[in-house]
C-alpha cells in the first residue's frame, strides 16, 4: 500500500493514502539503518510503503519511493548529518522580510544555490509589504534589482490587505510548493490568506530580538481547494550547506555558471587564480559583491566539508 507523507512529528509520520484516509504511521526498524545520514529519514512529500500493524488502526512505513528532489540543509545538531525539509517539490516560495526579523542576502543565497543544486524554482517572496516605510521601500528595490538581474522572480505581498496574493494563487496551481523563511515573516498568514479553510496559529514578533516566535513545529503538506498543495515548514535560522563539492559551488550561482569556461584554468575555484572571469566580474560590478562574499564564506566555512556518497 502506498501514501503521501503529509507530516512528520520526529517519530510518527501522518499519511495520505490513496483512499484519501489518513493514517499514522511509524517507520520500520531497518529503514533507519540503511546508511541513512539525515536527523529524518523520511520527509514531508514523500510517497511511501507502508504495511498495516496486526490489529491495529497504525500502520508502518517499509520503503521510500525514489524522489525527484529535495531541499536539504546541514543539521544545526549534528554537523555531520543532513535535515531535509521536504521531498518531491515542484517549486518553492521563500519569504523574505527586510525588518522584525531581517532576511539576510547570505541567507537567502545558501537557501538558493541549495535550490539551484536540486533544479528546484525559487521565487522569492518579499512579504509584509504594506507595513513598509518609504525608507524600507527604497531598500526593497535594491533587493529586488541584485535578484530579478540574476534571473530570480520576485513578489511583494501583504497577507492582511490581499496585496500580491492572486499572482501566487496562479503560480502554485495544481503544484507542490515548499514555503519557507525566518520564523516571524508570515509564512502561516499567508498560507491562512491563500485558503480562508486554513486557520494556522501565527505568532507575534519579539521586539527584544526582532526575531520571530515559531508557530509552526512540524514541516506539513495541506491540500488547497482548488487542488494546490502547500509545505509549511519551522522557521530556520540558519541554512547550512550540505552534500555539495568545492569545484560544483559556483555552478549553483546562476551568474557564476554563465561565466563557465571564461576563466584561465578550468578548474578555477574563483579564490586566488589568476585569469579568473568570475572574479572580474565581481570587481567590474557584474556580479553583486554580496553574492560573492556568501561564495567566499560558504567555500571557507565548514558546509562544504560535510560530504556523503
Amino acid at each position: 500500500m502506498k501514501g503521501l507523507v503529509i507530516k512528520s512529528t520526529g517519530s510518527w509520520y501522518i499519511i495520505r493514502t490513496r483512499e484519501e484516509t489518513i493514517i499514522e504511521c511509524r517507520i520500520k526498524g531497518k529503514l533507519r539503518m540503511e546508511g541513512i545520514k539525515s536527523t529524518n529519514p523520511v520527509a514531508v512529500g514523500d510517497l511511501v510503503e507502508y504495511e498495516m500493524e496486526p490489529e491495529s488502526e497504525k500502520g508502518i512505513i517499509k520503503a521510500i519511493e525514489p524522489r525527484k528532489n529535495y531541499i536539504i540543509r546541514k543539521s544545526t545538531n549534528l554537523s555531520k548529518q543532513s535535515h531535509v525539509l521536504a521531498a518531491n517539490i515542484d517549486q518553492a516560495f521563500l519569504l523574505v522580510t527586510l525588518a522584525m526579523p531581517r532576511t539576510s542576502t547570505g541567507f537567502i543565497d545558501r537557501f538558493l544555490v541549495t535550490a539551484e543544486a536540486y533544479s528546484i524554482p525559487v521565487y522569492l517572496v518579499f512579504s509584509k509589504v504594506d507595513m513598509y516605510s518609504k525608507e524600507d521601500r527604497e531598500e526593497l528595490q535594491k533587493f529586488k534589482m541584485l535578484y530579478e538581474k540574476i534571473g530570480y522572480i520576485c513578489y511583494e505581498v501583504a497577507a492582511l490587505s490581499g496585496e500580491g496574493l492572486e499572482k501566487l494563487k496562479a503560480l502554485m496551481k495544481n503544484k507542490t510548493t515548499l514555503i519557507s523563511g525566518h520564523s516571524g515573516v508570515g509564512k502561516s498568514s499567508l498560507i491562512n490568506a491563500l485558503d480562508p479553510d486554513f486557520k494556522l496559529k501565527t505568532g507575534n514578533i519579539s521586539e527584544a530580538h526582532s526575531k520571530g516566535i515559531h508557530t509552526t513545529t512540524f514541516a506539513e503538506l495541506y491540500q488547497l481547494s482548488d487542488g494546490s498543495r502547500i509545505i509549511d515548514t519551522p522557521g530556520i535560522k540558519e541554512f547550512g550547506m550540505f552534500d555539495m563539492k568545492k569545484e560544483e559551488l559556483s555552478h549553483y550561482f546562476p551568474e557564476m555558471r554563465a561565466l563557465f569556461n571564461k576563466c584561465k584554468y578550468n578548474s578555477c575555484l574563483h579564490l586566488t587564480e589568476p585569469g579568473c572571469a568570475v572574479k572580474k566580474a565581481v570587481e567590474s560590478g557584474e556580479i553583486a559583491i554580496s553574492r560573492y562574499d556568501t561564495y567566499l564564506g560558504i567555500m571557507n566555512g565548514d558546509e562544504l566539508e560535510v560530504k556523503y556518497e
